[in-house]
């Protein structure tokens, strides 16, 4: 081995930066989360909490919020709220947005949703209090 040392890490770059797990927005290799923005339906990448992944082969607009909508497979319910792109990942050509508002009881349905989403694709029998600790805890990534 050589005297070369690898260089520090800085302390921002070890720091998870993702508040809450994100959710692969995929059953059985199907999506299952969409996000409707300008009229154009669109298969979500991930889902969390505190915002989505969709891809995007070019960079959307950054830090100017949009509205949108959120729907899932074979639920009429709907959520709506106001997002804004925090980074694009041209190599993945994916966007990643953070929530800046969800309409009236959005967050709880959002919520919701995601323990049952957590529920349904499980490889492990897990309760549904297990899955509300997975949805509101901090990311495993």
């Amino acid at each position: 081995m050589s005297g070369t040392r690898a260089a520090p890490v800085p302390p921002e770059a070890s720091v998870e930066r993702r508040g809450c797990q994100r959710f692969v927005a995929r059953r059985r290799g199907e999506p299952c989360f969409w996000v409707v923005m300008d009229g154009a339906r669109i298969p979500l990448n991930d889902l969390s909490a505190d915002g989505f992944s969709y891809p995007s082969a070019t960079p959307p607009a950054s830090g100017q919020a949009f509205d949108f909508v959120l729907q899932r497979d074979g639920v009429p319910d709907e959520i709506r709220g106001r997002a804004v792109v925090v980074n694009f990942l041209a190599g993945s050509a994916q966007a990643g947005c953070s929530f800046v508002s969800l309409d009236g009881d959005g967050a709880e349905r959002l919520r919701d949703w995601l323990i049952a989403h957590v529920l349904m694709t499980a490889t492990v029998r897990i309760t549904e209090k297990d899955a509300a600790a997975i949805v509101s805890g901090p990311s495993l990534i």
